[in-house]
């Protein structure tokens, strides 16, 4: 295959060294690539086609198994062969609408001093650090394992960013909460709740991963080293676990205080209309005493007792409302 016909967003290849800068590598340079504890070979993949797939993977001296790998599916997972292991997973695309997530599928497949890595979309952490210049140096300091640890730590970290930008809409909404349009901010939540299960449902598959790669067994002639950044890979899975699950709570401490609050107006609502159950009562009384029929020198005055009687109960109220509101009764 002409690898001048590649096209450059599809294919990154770049050697680098624990000294000097890295070296671009095009498909023929990588053929000819020899195995180097000082050097670490990075190819990375942006949707592949078959042939590009099939060039790498011939020239990288990949097995089988993991090019079926590549192909199998979405869920995390993770194998080994031999000197090769290759691991699957998920990395938290926010996307440009709010509160929306998405899901790419990064797959990372290492031997010895080579890494590849597959994705289906642009993974801002990747192009980062294809043209990031510091740090080249330490990377060509890495093995593989080290280095797809390093990858990993930065999936997991698009997790975490995730839940601060969460919490961040979480004070927001609660802010809105206090304010006079509570009723208004039921969708928010709605749409944050749904946000936080996706989370977790994204992030609960990867514990199996992580799990495998943390065992002694998993990469036991690559020296302690690699068990040790392995390890702390799963720690800092379970601390973003923890992280997502805090998440959902918050959301449901959300719906609380909006229950809390909708109560609340609610409760303020029944007590002024019982006030004006009340007032209205004493109104209705005093209009049934007026009614009765006894000879009172009262009801001889004609319209002028009609208007006194109607003011002198339009005063009685208004007294009574301000009451009410000066004690907070309503």
């Amino acid at each position: 295959m002409d690898t001048e016909s590649v096209p450059r967003q599809a294919f990154f290849g770049r050697c680098f060294t624990a000294e000097g800068e890295p070296q671009e590598l095009s498909l023929d340079a990588l053929s000819a690539l020899r195995s180097d504890d000082n050097a670490l070979a990075w190819i990375d993949l942006l949707d592949p086609s078959d042939d590009l797939l099939a060039d790498v993977w011939s020239a990288c001296g990949l097995p089988s198994e993991a090019k079926a790998f590549v192909r199998e599916g979405t869920m995390p997972d993770v194998g080994q062969l031999g000197a090769h292991f290759w691991v699957r997973c998920v990395v938290v695309d926010k996307g440009s609408e709010k509160h929306k997530l998405t899901g790419t599928v990064l797959v990372c497949v290492a031997g010895r001093n080579r890494v590849v890595t597959l994705r289906r979309d642009a993974l801002p952490f990747l192009d980062d650090m294809h043209h990031a210049r510091h740090g080249r140096a330490a990377i060509g300091a890495l093995s593989a394992e080290s280095f797809v640890a390093t990858l990993l730590d930065r999936h997991l970290a698009s997790y975490f960013d995730a839940v601060s930008d969460y919490e961040m809409a979480i004070e927001r909404i609660e802010v809105d909460l206090m304010g006079p349009h509570a009723r208004d901010s039921l969708p928010e939540l709605q749409r944050l709740r749904r946000w936080a299960s996706r989370l977790r449902r994204m992030l609960a598959p990867h514990r199996n991963v992580f799990g495998v790669m943390s065992r002694p067994d998993f990469r036991p002639d690559e020296g302690k080293d690699a068990d040790r950044h392995f390890v702390a890979l799963d720690t800092r899975f379970e601390r973003a676990m923890d992280m997502v699950e805090h998440a959902r709570e918050l959301v449901i401490g959300s719906f609380e205080l909006f229950s809390s609050q909708t109560a609340l107006r609610t409760n303020d609502a029944m007590r002024g209309l019982t006030f004006v159950t009340v007032v209205t009562g004493l109104l209705a009384t005093l209009v049934g005493a007026l009614g009765m029929n006894f000879q009172a020198s009262f009801f001889g005055s004609n319209d002028v007792g009609f208007w006194l009687a109607v003011g002198g109960l339009a005063l009685f109220a208004a007294g009574a409302f301000v009451l009410g509101r000066h004690r907070r009764w309503f």
